[in-house]
């Protein structure tokens, strides 16, 4: 699992992660153009891989895109924040979405690196809806964590461990 805040350069290293094992590799995108502005970000992300990956949308059927993935095969989920956004503005069970994630991760075969935002460093947001989101986004961050072999926060480009494999958190 690799965390980090907006623009913090977790993309890039989740990448760089799954590019040290043999490709292909796969990026399950989790991201929906709703405006041009987010259609020029995932533009950007797609235009920094070469032909080596495999794009595979996934913004709210994340745990059956992991299912149907080649056993063995390097996976890139970018990322569950926006995954649990999608799930909550389409008003789904969020704890049953991640219930079904988490049962794919566990039975999944070979690397798969998830990005996510920590979003918990902030104030309190002002509306419930925010408040939800923020919580919501902080126990799925969570149970990722609990799961992973190895958890990092990428802070200004800069990777910190937080979770190695073997290791405690």
């Amino acid at each position: 699992m690799v965390l980090g805040g907006a623009r913090s350069g977790k993309s890039r290293f989740a990448e760089a992660l799954v590019e040290a094992e043999p490709g292909p590799w796969t990026y399950v995108a989790t991201a929906q153009a709703r405006d041009g502005e987010m259609a020029a970000r995932i533009a950007l992300h797609r235009d920094r891989r070469d032909a080596g990956w495999q794009t595979v949308d996934a913004p709210l059927e994340l745990a059956g895109a992991l299912a149907g993935l080649p056993p063995g095969r390097p996976a890139l989920v970018d990322c569950l924040t926006l995954w649990l956004t999608n799930h909550l503005l389409a008003d789904h069970d969020l704890e049953a979405q991640a219930d079904r994630l988490l049962a794919a991760l566990a039975g999944r075969a070979g690397l798969t690196v998830c990005v996510a935002n920590e979003v918990g460093f902030g104030i309190v947001p002002d509306n419930a809806l925010a408040r939800r989101f923020r919580d919501a986004a902080g126990r799925l961050n969570q149970r990722i964590a609990g799961i992973a072999g190895r958890v990092t926060l990428v802070v200004a480009g800069l990777p910190l461990d937080l979770k190695t494999p073997g290791g405690a958190p």
